[in-house]
């Protein structure tokens, strides 16, 4: 497990077919803290998951089930994602026990919408520390840069890359994503880069 900023850590998976890691993230937040999109621990880093402590496990869109039930099971933290991807995610087998929505607030974060991807992805803004957590909506691939996934898989792309060029709204100076590398500074330029190519 890494800690990529000041209480914020990451444990990778590594994706053969995409070639690049998956990503997820502990924020441990005084008062609250909160997993994103867990993916599959490696070994001793459910242990590290346990002793840290998780209130929450937040999940971005319907496809990062991923190792939810299991951090769930472990930590008894419930899980949240959008009413919008909840019955797919649902169908996957995921133990999901409340909506969340856009203008939701959860310890430091606030729920930005992003739909394109799935009707119901989101993204978790932490305004003061200029910090932007997302899930499907782009990719850290190659390192230092972003993309969206393919298109085969995104269910409406004129809707993602509205999605994505809102985002330039915001502040943000680091992102961390759930495919792919972070960038850590800069994030807001990587992201207008990104959709000047649109």
């Amino acid at each position: 497990m890494q800690e990529l900023l000041d209480g914020i850590f990451r444990w990778t998976w590594f994706s053969e077919p995409h070639g690049y890691e998956f990503n997820g993230h502990l924020v441990a937040h005084p008062g609250c803290h909160i997993c994103v999109d867990p993916v599959p621990p490696g070994e001793g880093e459910m242990d590290k998951i346990e002793n840290k402590g998780v209130d929450v496990i937040l999940l971005t869109n319907r496809n990062h089930l991923r190792a939810a039930n299991e951090v769930k099971v472990v930590t008894g933290a419930p899980i949240l994602m959008h009413p919008a991807d909840i019955a797919h995610a649902r169908e996957q087998g995921g133990e999901i026990d409340d909506p969340i929505e856009p203008g939701d607030e959860v310890g430091p974060f606030e729920v930005i919408g992003v739909p394109g991807k799935s009707p119901g992805e989101i993204a978790f803004l932490w305004r003061n520390r200029r910090l932007l957590l997302v899930g499907d909506c782009v990719v850290g691939d190659p390192p230092g840069a972003l993309k969206l996934l393919p298109e085969r898989v995104i269910d409406d792309l004129d809707q993602l890359k509205a999605s994505v060029r809102a985002l330039l709204e915001l502040d943000v100076e680091a992102l961390l994503v759930g495919d792919g590398e972070p960038i850590l500074t800069g994030a807001g330029a990587k992201l207008k880069a990104l959709v000047d190519g649109f």
